[in-house]
């Protein structure tokens, strides 16, 4: 039997490896203190301006303020989706947790590149958590028109 080069052993290791030593696709969803499914399934949320980190020259203007517009609508979609009992709320209501929708666009339109979605919320009190997904240009091109609302939900389901 031949010897394992030393990179081919580094790769084995970090893939048999258990967490945190494992490379992970995506990092894992902070769990802040209070929150709980009580808590959020019945709680009001604000949906704040959606954000777009990473190179947003990728798509025009016109399907930059589409995409935004199905950010701020899918992930109040989710949100009630995973809630049902939940209320979407104007910004600045009293009481509600305030979401943050991100899309984090790839530097470029590579086979390898990898694109993201996130949501940070914030309790009226301060607390914040942050729930977040990679995905490859692949799951984008199968969902296609429906791929926002498919990160979205995908996003809901790693609540508490």
């Amino acid at each position: 039997m031949k010897p394992l080069t030393p990179a081919y052993t580094l790769f084995a290791v970090l893939a048999l490896a258990p967490a945190p030593y494992a490379a992970a696709a995506t990092p894992p969803t902070l769990v802040v203190a209070g929150w709980n499914t009580a808590q959020l399934a019945t709680a009001s949320y604000a949906i704040l301006e959606p954000q777009v980190e990473g190179n947003s020259n990728l798509v025009s203007a016109e399907q930059r303020s589409s995409i935004l517009a199905a950010m701020k609508r899918d992930s109040a979609g989710a949100i009630v989706r995973r809630y049902p009992s939940a209320k979407i709320v104007e910004v600045a209501t009293p009481g509600a947790i305030n979401v943050t929708p991100t899309f984090v666009a790839p530097n470029s339109l590579v086979p390898w590149a990898k694109l993201g979605g996130r949501l940070a919320f914030q309790l009226p009190e301060g607390q914040q958590m942050v729930v977040q997904e990679t995905f490859g240009l692949g799951t984008l091109f199968q969902h296609g028109g429906e791929f926002v609302n498919f990160m979205y939900d995908t996003l809901a389901k790693r609540l508490p």
